[in-house]
């Protein structure tokens, strides 16, 4: 799973970030999406424009024709030509055979016609049936699932300990696998579908694989992809 693409060569959470992540093998991209000020759904991580682009401001308090004058900013801080992008470009993009994790960074979606216009906008693309949502709040996902009843949650939880919440997907922060050994095989008697937090997970890939993870996240695709593969062929 690619974390706000490849965020380690190109600027994070652009059509560019996606397109190379793509190339370097992801399975699943995954990003953030935000409400402009009129509305729109925005894929970026903060809350401001102030760390990614060239600009200043609250998401909620620009709207897409100001966010689409900033440019997004490479990662070592230098401006690029690449803008903000919005949900309908990142589906637009989205090739037939990668999924799209979605994590929901703002209260809007305790609305539920946020939820419902959210899931709409994800049926017109036509990636529906490809697309899960995650967050760390879990009453914005049940809300989005009270609307969207049959879209796959994901709950991302940096100390619970167990996997003991109604959801389809589940991210424990890295240690947790470590400090509850059971974790995964206990999620599995759930149903659950398990991906560590752990955007530069290459030293404990091994581990990930040994216990049954079902994904890692990365904000370097192409080093995971290449030490993933690694590891298979050893097998």
């Amino acid at each position: 799973m690619a974390h706000r693409g490849n965020r380690a060569l190109c600027p994070e959470n652009t059509l560019a970030s996606f397109s190379q992540a793509v190339r370097d093998g992801a399975d699943i991209l995954e990003t953030d999406v935000h409400l402009s000020a009129d509305d729109e759904f925005i894929c970026i991580h903060d809350g401001t424009v102030d760390r990614t682009t060239n600009g200043s401001g609250a998401i909620a308090e620009l709207t897409l024709k100001e966010i689409k004058a900033l440019r997004a900013l490479d990662p070592a801080g230098q401006e690029t030509q690449e803008t903000i992008p919005t949900l309908a470009e990142v589906a637009a993009q989205l090739p037939p055979k990668v999924a799209l994790a979605l994590e929901l960074k703002t209260d809007r979606f305790l609305e539920p016609e946020v939820c419902r216009r959210f899931a709409d906008a994800l049926r017109r693309s036509g990636i529906y049936a490809r697309s899960f949502a995650l967050s760390f709040n879990l009453p914005r996902l049940q809300s989005l699932q009270r609307e969207a009843e049959d879209m796959p949650i994901g709950w991302i939880s940096m100390s619970w300990l167990r996997p003991d919440r109604a959801v389809e997907l589940i991210g424990p922060f890295w240690p947790i696998v470590y400090l509850n050994p059971g974790y995964v095989k206990q999620a599995h008697r759930r149903g659950m579908f398990v991906c560590p937090l752990d955007p530069k997970p290459e030293k404990r890939l091994g581990h990930y694989l040994k216990i049954g993870c079902d994904a890692v996240i990365s904000d370097n695709p192409a080093v995971t992809r290449a030490a993933l593969d690694r590891l298979m062929r050893e097998e």
